[in-house]
């Protein structure tokens, strides 16, 4: 029988953290502080890393049924194939970091506005997946995949959505937008991880002969974001160490959460 109040549960909960962290748009007048960012984005990296291990990368070995190398190979090939999706996704869209001089990717006529919000988007389109591939593999009843560990995972991205909503609207708010319009665009770049979600679920049937794959995909995707941008973030100026602090504390909870739940 199929847990809709899981399903549903799973679906919301890491667009209802982007909102949540976003609305800090309504409580605070400037940016967050330097220190407070890099120990925000040293979390979100921690909760990612050990989302990675714990909900993708090792049911994707298990699930792989294999011994020796045969039981590592779809983990290997899945992972490299989630990093070239997002490593072909930063060079086809025109996307800007918050703290970025210049854009990345094609030369468009976007405004940093739209840069910014594009650049948060690009990181949750793997997070959506991965809950979408977590929630197919729980509903066909998995051993591997349950439906308490595919909402840990969830909770977990969730979680680290918060820091990553705020530090994306109060920008948009210093860049001269609106209340609300910041709002708006900070919460909605976290709409296309239900989106990414329920699209892999309506394909479910099809993917799970391939979830360890699939599973050890997400992981590459949302370990590239982590290496490429959040912890270069996080290391550049003062404060890294915070930063690090940070990371151990998202990395220690993610794998609580997955060991508890899951």
């Amino acid at each position: 029988m199929m847990d809709i109040d899981g399903l549903l549960t799973g679906l919301i909960l890491p667009f209802a953290g982007t909102a949540a962290g976003a609305a800090c748009v309504y409580f605070m007048k400037h940016e967050l502080p330097e220190r407070v960012q890099k120990s925000l984005l040293g979390f979100a990296a921690g909760v990612m890393v050990a989302a990675s291990v714990w909900s993708l990368l090792i049911p994707s070995i298990e699930m792989s049924g294999g011994e020796g190398l045969s039981g590592v190979l779809p983990a290997v090939a899945g992972f490299l194939l989630g990093i070239g999706f997002l490593l072909m996704l930063d060079r086809v869209t025109p996307h800007q970091h918050v703290h970025a001089a210049h854009g990345e990717g094609p030369r468009s006529g976007l405004t940093r506005t739209s840069k910014l919000a594009l650049a948060i988007t690009i990181h949750n389109i793997p997070e959506g997946m991965a809950v979408g591939i977590a929630l197919a593999g729980a509903l066909e009843g998995s051993a591997y995949l349950s439906m308490a560990g595919a909402v840990a995972l969830s909770v977990g991205i969730a979680v680290q959505n918060m820091p990553e909503g705020a530090i994306v609207s109060m920008p948009l708010r210093s860049l001269g937008n609106s209340r609300n319009r910041s709002f708006a665009i900070g919460a909605l770049s976290g709409a296309v991880e239900p989106v990414a979600a329920v699209l892999t679920l309506l394909i479910a049937s099809a993917i799970l002969p391939f979830m360890p794959y699939l599973l050890a995909f997400g992981a590459g995707a949302m370990i590239y974001v982590v290496v490429e941008e959040l912890i270069p973030e996080t290391a550049e100026g003062r404060h890294s160490n915070v930063g690090t602090i940070g990371f151990a504390i998202g990395f220690e909870l993610m794998m609580v959460l997955d060991v508890v739940l899951g």
